[in-house]
Formats: structure tokens, C-alpha cells, sequence
């Protein structure tokens, strides 16, 4: 088979072999389980040497077991100890341990010591940080001070264990050896390892340095050559490692990490392996080594009888690097079978210490993943039950109990089944047992696959995602890193396939954490100053996810509208300003035209309001101040998308219409900000748009949503949008209705631009119901505090004159003549002189057929008013005051009155009216005394005038005459001298009157009252 492994045979028997490590003990019984009495020998793995190794070395240590019974099918009822095996009969021994050894599949180490504080003062030895680049040959390694404690007992030692102990002293000192000086060194701490071992309380502390013993141990290591295996040291070193690790004080995390690097580098160098008659005892020595090794892993990552999974994922993170990079088929099968053996080790335990600390899960099952589609079958098989073991710990411990069972009856089915097993069993694992975070890891993986040169392992990642991203996106963390790969590496992605699933997740996540992907795009846009427009093309390729992450960036514009059923969010929320940014990025998109269309309305909207809050009320986002640049402005940033929206939408013209008429400066300008925003809708408005009707429904819908903080721009745009006969035409009482609701706004110009819209419709010709109902509202208007206000409405007034009809507005008119009075005595001459041209106007509608008792009632009540007005300061009053009491004597058909009224004096005028109406003459008499109160002197002069001669025309005695004598009394106090004068001599007259009646009168008194005084 093409670039098959030649050194998998080898390598056969051992696959999955050990579910624990294969122990032989020192003196004393076997111990695997903690015991109240002190354990008597060392617990230590097999120590598996080449041939002659024992007999170079000085033969077995005193008290050290020499053979180790074994409950396995391999035949043999007891194993020799090192060197007790021929290559074939190790080879047979692990065939036999690949599950035939059940007795060892429970094997745990001892539960280890508490930690003790280790002050180490050699110096470190520091690693390749290039693991792929062997160290020198050569090491130098001097003793360091402390390295040997000043009194160390050693009565309690036999004297092959004091032997070891001056061995490794000697050792220590002469810093360097030859193999069979370093072979014995290294039984030598094994030999002292295992009395350490034997001891109540024990630690290696007392007699040398652990850590020195360990860094001596590395350097061995490192010193063996990786061009050829050729020595036993490097397995013996790593039992040794074992037995060390048995005994206290515990090795450090950095200890352990040290000795695996190292052990990894020096292994996985060697070449390849080939299996010939020639070469026995090279392979007999490379299983011992792997075996060595898995025995070393399986020790380290023990801690108080529990795997520690923090420990082993850094023992994954160590091996891993020669598995991805690498592209030697041998480097990676080593780096999968040591996974692998490692993984089916963990799952022996039920329990385990600090999972929740084990993160690598999700990049563990990518990586795996990807090489079970590997083109080696070898590699696709040690990928797949590596996975398998993945897939077990996670059913293991993140599974219901209750269901664990079946859970792996049903996962041992497919094991070391064919890719489309395993990446169906990935895809569920992926959905139920990771968390987002590792989800996130197996994209992440799939993608940096997916950016390199080989073909197939760009399919296999394309694969691999579309089938675990076939269904609903589950959730995913570390959202920022993926899409920060995806725009870093966009373009060194080139395969059709694997563009179509980058692009597919990208989309996937705009439309689950839209926020995340916008804010982090930006991020790295801001930082690097560039724009790389790939990632917002991918956005807007999508017709449906375009119209999606649309709708949700218009939501972050308007803060007040919400999701219904949106619960609030942990995450990161992009502000309006990023909103609007990134509005402005998909717009630019031109394949996304007709999608533009349908939301162009409320987008349109949306902008200008934006940007109506940052001109006029200098709106500010601290998350703005987090996310953006300082370069970026927030306003230039809105009107260039409310631009780009318009020149996306085709009405690029309409830009460069506002642009000759300043419209876009205006815009921007605190001051003149509606100035701007009026030139733009009638811009609009001139050219025609397509969009008004749509747009102003949208303001309509608006300006019905509660806490609208936006209405006054909308107002503005809606006014000048009136101004287009196909917006009006679209007007229904539910819009009035709407527009009638904001009359109450206490807002001075939104209450103007109101009157404004009434305007509009009363010249539309056609609103007849819907003037109905906000003509209550415009002459409440007239009451308002705000003179501005009061001016609008009756400049109004005056136009709804101009075009309402009796026949379709009477009750409006007959209210409007009722309000008109109180402002026909207002100071500001031209208030008064509107008052006076509205009820002109309104008399000129009215007829005699319509002339109803209130009308007619308040027309007769207004006469006295209009004639004395004809002396009014302001001539133009004057001028309107003479009309209307031509239109009056119309109305009441005083034909002949109509004559004087035109062309008489005030005094001609009154005496013919007193002469022809002589039976309304207390009518008048009330209209004067209502004039005593007129600003104007010159009225209140002939107010009182002709009140006198209305009273000697009168009965004495009747009781309207006690009320006007009480308001000439209150005249006499008039500030205008004349106005006092003629009150007095009117008052005089009345009483000149009453004693002459008093006089001629008889004796009978019985029906007179008594008399009054006026003076």
C-alpha cells in the first residue's frame, strides 16, 4: 500500500495493549492498592533492557525481583526480568497485553505522598525550545551545591542499596560516562528508589536531590543519538523516571513536563524502523522503548490513584506538534499510538481528578478527526481508535449515568470502523458532549487544515465541517478567534470547496453572534487601518442571512425597539456606531440590490434619525470609545451609509441633487440640522421617489411606537414628504388619528409642523374626514401658552378658510366663531388683525339658509364690537371690520344697515342700528359694557358714549341698568381721562334721569323701588 508504515508491524501487538501499566515489584509482594503498613519493595514498571544489558550493569539489584509472573495469554507463566526476553518473545508479551491480560487492566500506581517544598539548587537545564533539533551529544553537567544532603542516614540501607547510593555520588561527580557507567547509574537509582520506596515516610530528599536526579536523567536522555537506535539507556532512563516517580516528594508540573519533551523529542527522531531477520534485537529494543515510554506517561500523569487531567493535557500539547506538522508517516503514527495508548489508559479509571480543566477535547477530537479520513490506512486506523478512546472518557464522565452503559454499548460497534462512522460519531460528540469552547477548538482545527497544500486534507477539513455544521448551529465560544483566523487567512484559502464551507461558517455565525463577528471584523479592520472587504462580501452573499444581520443591525440603531421573547444577553453588544459601520460595509456589497429595496424605507429612516441624534443632541457610546479608532467620526461614518444606502438603491442622482443644493453640509450642522433634513425630503419629493409612500408609512408606524425619542426629525421629513400628491392621497383617518395623538406633545415645533401637515390636507381638497378629527386639536392650539404656537394656528385658520367648504365643515366654522372672540381685543396687531380676516372670511361662507340660532346669536353679539373697532389703531383692522359688517348685514338682512355700514362713520353707524333694532337695544348695551375692557382708550371712549345713550333710551327700572352703572362706576377709575370723564357724566345723567322720574311720580309707591344713587 503507497506510503505504508513499515514499522506498524512492529507495532501490531501493541495496539490499545495497555489499559494499565505493566508493574513488577521490588521486595516484598506486588502493591496496588494503598495499604496501612508501609510497602516493602518498590513498585516500578518492568525494566525491560537489551540483551546483556543486566550482566553489564552488574547484574540485578539486591532485593529487586527477578522475573514477574504473568496472568496474560501469552503464553509464559513468568517473564525475565530485563534481558529475560528475546525480541520475539517481547513482540509475543505485548501481542498477548493488547486485551488479553485482563489482570492488568485495573493495575494503578500507589497513591503518592503529600507534596513536600523541593529547594533545588543545581541549575536548570533548559530544553530545545526546536524539539525537532537534537541537542549536542555532549553535556556538561557540573555538581551543584545541595545536591547531596550534609548527613544522610544511611544505617537503614542494606548494602547493595549504600552501594547504589555511593554509585550515583560517584556518578554525579564525575558528571560524565560511558553506556555502561550510565546504565549502572540508572540502577542505581532505581535500586535507591526502591528502599526510599520500603521506608515509612520516605523521600528521596534525605539522600539526593529529586530534581537533580531528574535533570541528570533528561540530559541521558538528550545526549542519546536520534540518527539510530542503538542503546538501552533511554528505556531504562525512563523506568527510571517511573520508579522516581513513586517515591516524594512528587515531581513538579515543570519537572514532568521537562522529562516528557525530552523523552518525545529523543523517540519520536529516531528513523524509521524496519523489520528484518537482521535486526532483531533493534526491534526488540524500540518496543521496550515505546513500552518504556507508555509506562513513563502513565506514572507522571498519575495523582492520588486518579489520572490528573490537567497533567495529561499537557502531555497531549507536547505530542501533538508531531503530529500535525509533521509530514513523516512513521513521526506521526508514534505521535497516534502513544495518543492512543494513553487515552485507553484514562478510560480504566471511573474516576478522574480536575476534568473541568481538561480543554483540549474539542481540538483533540478535530485533529483526530481529520487524520481518521487520513490516505495511510495505518494512520486512518490509530486515528480512529485513538478517537474512540476520546469518545469513551467523554461518555465517561459527561453522560447521564443511567445511560453510560448503552452509550458505549453502541459506540464499541463502530470501533476502528471505516471515516463515515467515525465523523458520524464526531458529529453527535460534537453536538452533546463538548462545551462551546471546544466546539470551537474542532473549527478551528478543520480551518487551519483547510489553508494548507495538500488537497486531500483541504477536502477531508471541508468534509469534516459540513457535517458537523449539517444541522442547527449549536453554541459556539471563542466566536473572536475564529473569525480573526477566517479574515488573516481568507485569501490563503484557494480550494472552490473549502471557500464554500469558510463562507458557510462565517454566515452561520453572523447569524447567531452577529455582535461578535461585526465587532471583532471591525476590531481588526480598525487596527490595521485596511480594509479587507472579503469577510463582508461573505456576508452579503447570502440573500436570506443578508436581510437577517440587516434587521438585527436596525434593531441596534433603534435602542428603544426590542425582540419580543429576547432575553438579555451576556455577551458583547455592538453599539450604534458599529451598527451603522457595518451597515455601511454590506452596503457596499452591489449583489445584494433587490434586498436593498425591501428594507430601504426603515433603513433610510433609521440613518437619518442616527443621525439627527448625534448633530443635534451630540449623542456619545462608550462602548463606541472601546470598539472604535479615534479616527472614526460617528457622524461623517452615518451620512456616508445613508449615501451609500441611496446610491445602492439607484438614486444616485438624488445624492448629487443634495449635494448642489449644500443639503449633505447642512445636515451635519448643529444649527441648521432640519434645514438639511427638510432639503433631503424634497429632494425626494421633486424627483419623484419611489420610496416616499413606503417611507412615510414607515414614520407613520413610528410614531405609534411608544418612548419614540426621534419624532421631531421624523415630522420634519414628513411635512416636505406631504408635499408629494401620491403621500397624501394615502392618508386614512388611522393616520389622523396618529397625527392627532402628538398634539398634545408639549414641543413647540413638533406641535408647529402639525398645524403644517393640517395645511397640507386642507389644500389636498379630499381630507374631508380626516380634518374632522384634528380640528378640535387645532383650535385647543389656540389656547396655548406659546404665542409662536398661536400665531401657527391662526395663520391655519386663515388657510383652512380659504378651503374649507359650509357643507362639509359647518360645525368646525360655528365652533371657530365662538373661539374667535376673546382674541378680537389682543394687543399684538397682528394677531388681532387675523382674528378679525378669519371671521371675515367665515361670514362670507355663511348663508341665510344656514343661518342656525347659535351662529346667528354670535354674528348679533359681534356687531357693537365690529363697528367700534372701525376706530381701531391699526387701519387694516379697521379696513377687515368695515367688510365683515357688510358680510354681517348680509347675513341678518339688513339691507338697509348694509349701506351705512359701508360707508358711514362710527356714530352714524351706531345711531342707525340703535334706530332700526330700538328692541335690542340691552343687547347692545352688554356688547359696550364688554368693550369697557377693550386696551384700546379710543374704543373704551366710544364703548361708554354709546352705553349712555342706550341707557336714556331704557327703562330706569330695569335690572340690567344696576349692572352697567356698577361697570361706569369702575370706569371713573379709567387710566385715560376722557373715558373717566365720560363715565362720570354718563353716571350723572342717570341720576338726573332717576330724580326726575322721582318728581313727576304720584303718591302711590307701592310697585317703585326706592331710590338709588349714582354718583
Amino acid at each position: 500500500m503507497p506510503g505504508r508504515n513499515e514499522e506498524q508491524p512492529l507495532l501490531e501487538g501493541m495496539r490499545g495493549a495497555l489499559e494499565a501499566p505493566f508493574w513488577v515489584a521490588g521486595r516484598g509482594a506486588l502493591q496496588l492498592q494503598e495499604s496501612p503498613r508501609p510497602l516493602q519493595g518498590l513498585v516500578a514498571p518492568c525494566t525491560l533492557a537489551g540483551p546483556g544489558a543486566q550482566a553489564a550493569a552488574g547484574g540485578p539489584p539486591p532485593g529487586a525481583l527477578p522475573r514477574l509472573a504473568c496472568r496474560g495469554r501469552c503464553g509464559a507463566r513468568e517473564h525475565s526480568a530485563p534481558g529475560g526476553h528475546s525480541a520475539g518473545e517481547a513482540e509475543r508479551h505485548r501481542g498477548a497485553q493488547a486485551g488479553s491480560c485482563p489482570g492488568t487492566e485495573h493495575l494503578a500506581p500507589t497513591r503518592s505522598r503529600p507534596h513536600l517544598e523541593l529547594q533545588a539548587a543545581a541549575p536548570r537545564m533548559q530544553m530545545n525550545p526546536h524539539p525537532r533539533k537534537q541537542k549536542s551529544n555532549r553535556t556538561t553537567f557540573s555538581r551543584p551545591t545541595g545536591q547531596f544532603p550534609s548527613n544522610p542516614n544511611l544505617r537503614g540501607l542494606r548494602q547493595s542499596e549504600r552501594d547504589a547510593y555511593e554509585l550515583i555520588a560517584e556518578f554525579l561527580d564525575q558528571g560524565q560516562g560511558s553506556k555502561l557507567e550510565k546504565l549502572k547509574f540508572l540502577r542505581a537509582v532505581e535500586t535507591l528508589s526502591s528502599a526510599v520506596h520500603a521506608q515509612p515516610n520516605g523521600n528521596m530528599n534525605d539522600y539526593f536531590s529529586k530534581a537533580v536526579l531528574a535533570r541528570k536523567i533528561e540530559v541521558l536522555i538528550l545526549e542519546e543519538i536520534t540518527e539510530a537506535l542503538v542503546s538501552n539507556v533511554r528505556p531504562q532512563a525512563m523506568l527510571c523516571i517511573v520508579a522516581l516517580s513513586q517515591v516524594n516528594p512528587p515531581f513538579y508540573l515543570s519537572q514532568k513536563l521537562d522529562l516528557v519533551n525530552a523523552c518525545i523529542s529523543s523517540i519520536f527522531s529516531l528513523p524509521l524502523i524496519m523489520p528484518s531477520l537482521d535486526r532483531k534485537e533493534s526491534a526488540s529494543l524500540y518496543l521496550q522503548t515505546i513500552q518504556a515510554l507508555d509506562d513513563m506517561l502513565q506514572a507522571l500523569v498519575m495523582e492520588d490513584m486518579e489520572p490528573n487531567m490537567p497533567t495529561l493535557q499537557n502531555f497531549l500539547e507536547i505530542i501533538l506538534p508531531w503530529l500535525t506538522p509533521s509530514e513523516k508517516v512513521h513521526e506521526q503514527s508514534r505521535a497516534l499510538g502513544t495518543i492512543s495508548r494513553m487515552l485507553r489508559f484514562i478510560c480504566n479509571f471511573p474516576e478522574v481528578s480536575h476534568l473541568t480543566e481538561f480543554s483540549i477535547s474539542g481540538k483533540l477530537m478535530g485533529i483526530l478527526g481529520l487524520f481518521c479520513m487520513n490516505a495511510n490506512y495505518e494512520i486512518s486506523a490509530e486515528a480512529s481508535e485513538a478517537l474512540h478512546y476520546l469518545f469513551k472518557i467523554l461518555v465517561l464522565h459527561r453522560s447521564l449515568k443511567q445511560k453510560t452503559e448503552g452509550i458505549l454499548k453502541e459506540l464499541q460497534k463502530h470501533f476502528r470502523g471505516g471515516w463515515f462512522a467515525n465523523i458520524q460519531s464526531l458529529t453527535m460528540f460534537f453536538r452533546k458532549y463538548l462545551t462551546p469552547e471546544e466546539r470551537a477548538d474542532v473549527i478551528m482545527v478543520s480551518m487551519e487544515t483547510m489553508s494548507s497544500a495538500s488537497r486531500h486534507d483541504v477536502c477531508a477539513a471541508s468534509k469534516m465541517l459540513k457535517m458537523i455544521l449539517k444541522h442547527s448551529l449549536p453554541e459556539i465560544g471563542k466566536v473572536p478567534e475564529i473569525i480573526q483566523y477566517t479574515y488573516h487567512n481568507m485569501n490563503s484559502i484557494t480550494e472552490t470547496t473549502a471557500q464554500g464551507t469558510i463562507e458557510k461558517i462565517l454566515y452561520l455565525l453572523a447569524q447567531s453572534y452577529t455582535d461578535e463577528v461585526i465587532l471583532t471584523l471591525f476590531k481588526m479592520e480598525d487596527q490595521s487601518q485596511r480594509g479587507v472587504h472579503k469577510p463582508w462580501e461573505i456576508l452579503a452573499s447570502f440573500p436570506k442571512g443578508y436581510e437577517v444581520i440587516m434587521e438585527f443591525l436596525l434593531q441596534k440603531l433603534t435602542p428603544h425597539q426590542k425582540t419580543k421573547g429576547q432575553e438579555p444577553s451576556h455577551r458583547r453588544e455592538i453599539s450604534p456606531l458599529i451598527a451603522t459601520r457595518a451597515i455601511h460595509e454590506l452596503l457596499l456589497e452591489p449583489s445584494r440590490r433587490i434586498e436593498v429595496q425591501t428594507f430601504f424605507s426603515s433603513l433610510f429612516m433609521t440613518l437619518l434619525n442616527q443621525i439627527s441624534f448625534l448633530v443635534v443632541e451630540g449623542g456619545t457610546d462608550i462602548q463606541d470609545q472601546q470598539h472604535v479608532t479615534e479616527w472614526v467620526d460617528p457622524v461623517s461614518a452615518t451620512v456616508e451609509a445613508l449615501k451609500a444606502l441611496m446610491l445602492r438603491a439607484g438614486y444616485g442622482d438624488y445624492v448629487s441633487f443634495v449635494q448642489k443644493l449644500g443639503g449633505w453640509e447642512l445636515l451635519t450642522s448643529p444649527e441648521r440640522h432640519y434645514e438639511g433634513v427638510t432639503l433631503l425630503a424634497r429632494a425626494m419629493v421633486i424627483k419623484n421617489c419611489w420610496h416616499n409612500r413606503p417611507i412615510f408609512s414607515f414614520i407613520i408606524k413610528t410614531l405609534q411606537e411608544v418612548g419614540n425619542t426621534n419624532h421631531l426629525t421624523a415630522f420634519v421629513f414628513m411635512t416636505e414628504l406631504l408635499q408629494c400628491p401620491g403621500v397624501v392621497a394615502t392618508v386614512d383617518e388611522a393616520t389622523a388619528c396618529v397625527l392627532a395623538g402628538w398634539f398634545q406633545h408639549e414641543e413647540p415645533s413638533t406641535v408647529k409642523l402639525l398645524l403644517q401637515v393640517v395645511g397640507i390636507f386642507a389644500k389636498h381638497g379630499n381630507m374631508v374626514r380626516q380634518l374632522r378629527i384634528l380640528q378640535p386639536y387645532v383650535l385647543n392650539c389656540c389656547y396655548s401658552l406659546d404665542s409662536d404656537i398661536v400665531m401657527e394656528t391662526f395663520a391655519l385658520l386663515r388657510c383652512l378658510m380659504e378651503h374649507l367648504t359650509w357643507q362639509h365643515s359647518s360645525s368646525f366654522l360655528i365652533q371657530l366663531t365662538f373661539t374667535l372672540g376673546p382674541f378680537f381685543e389682543e394687543e399684538p396687531d397682528h394677531l388681532r388683525l387675523l382674528a378679525f380676516e378669519i371671521y371675515r372670511a367665515l361670514l362670507a361662507k355663511v348663508r341665510r339658509t344656514v343661518l342656525v340660532f347659535p351662529l346667528k346669536h354670535q354674528v348679533f353679539n359681534l356687531t357693537v364690537l365690529l363697528v367700534l373697532h372701525l376706530e381701531d389703531v391699526n387701519a387694516s383692522v379697521a379696513q377687515v371690520c368695515r367688510s365683515a359688517l357688510c358680510h354681517t348685514a348680509a347675513v341678518l338682512r339688513w339691507s338697509r344697515l348694509r349701506v351705512v355700514f359701508a360707508e358711514k362713520d362710527v356714530w352714524t353707524i351706531l345711531r342707525a342700528l340703535l334706530q332700526q333694532e330700538a328692541s335690542k337695544a340691552l343687547w347692545f348695551l352688554k356688547q359696550c359694557v364688554t368693550l369697557f375692557k377693550s386696551p384700546q382708550a379710543a374704543i373704551r371712549q366710544t364703548a361708554v358714549r354709546f352705553a349712555g345713550q342706550i341707557i336714556q333710551t331704557l327703562d330706569a327700572e330695569a335690572d340690567d341698568i344696576e349692572e352697567v352703572c356698577t361697570a361706569l362706576k369702575n370706569m371713573q377709575e379709567d387710566p385715560d381721562p376722557m373715558v373717566s370723564c365720560l363715565a362720570t357724566q354718563t353716571l350723572y345723567i342717570l341720576e338726573a334721569k332717576e330724580k326726575l322720574l322721582a318728581n313727576t311720580s304720584t303718591s302711590c309707591f307701592c310697585g317703585r323701588r326706592a331710590r338709588k344713587s349714582y354718583s
